[in-house]
């Protein structure tokens, strides 16, 4: 999603990436930015929720194979794909966390300091919700604690 992608946003304007970072600092999570990442992170939910439903019907047509071989080669490869599924879930969850804290205004503002996210980290990663030194010092405070 990375690129020239557009986002149609509630005024019906059409924002790029490359648009979004050339705004000013002082336009920082705007109508138009919030708009932007709304759109990303509805079609990255939309992306999830399909993977999850494909995941299902696969695992519906499972046909029994007899020869432990291609048995042990579908269950590996189905393992896998749930692993997958079992990831997405938890950033669905985050996507949807995201989506409820642009509802809120709080969306690109780190909890911790308060400060602005930036636009290259949130394009980067639309879930954030810390900026990247908070995020590098709650994971330097895990490391040490061993959580």
């Amino acid at each position: 999603m990375v690129g020239k992608t557009t986002h149609i946003i509630e005024s019906g304007r059409l924002l790029t990436e490359e648009e979004l970072l050339a705004m000013p600092a002082s336009d920082y999570m705007n109508v138009e930015q919030l708009g932007f990442f709304r759109n990303r992170l509805k079609e990255l939910e939309r992306v999830i929720l399909a993977n999850a439903d494909a995941t299902s019907d696969n695992l519906r047509g499972t046909e029994f194979v007899s020869d432990p071989t291609d048995r042990a080669t579908i269950e590996e490869q189905y393992g896998l794909e749930l692993r997958t599924r079992d990831r997405e879930q938890k950033l669905l969850k985050k996507v949807q966390q995201a989506i409820t804290r642009i509802d809120s205004g709080k969306y690109g503002w780190c909890d911790e300091t308060g400060e602005p996210i930036g636009i290259a980290r949130l394009l980067a990663r639309p879930t954030a919700n810390l900026t990247l030194d908070a995020q590098e010092r709650r994971e330097l405070k895990q490391k040490l604690t061993g959580q």
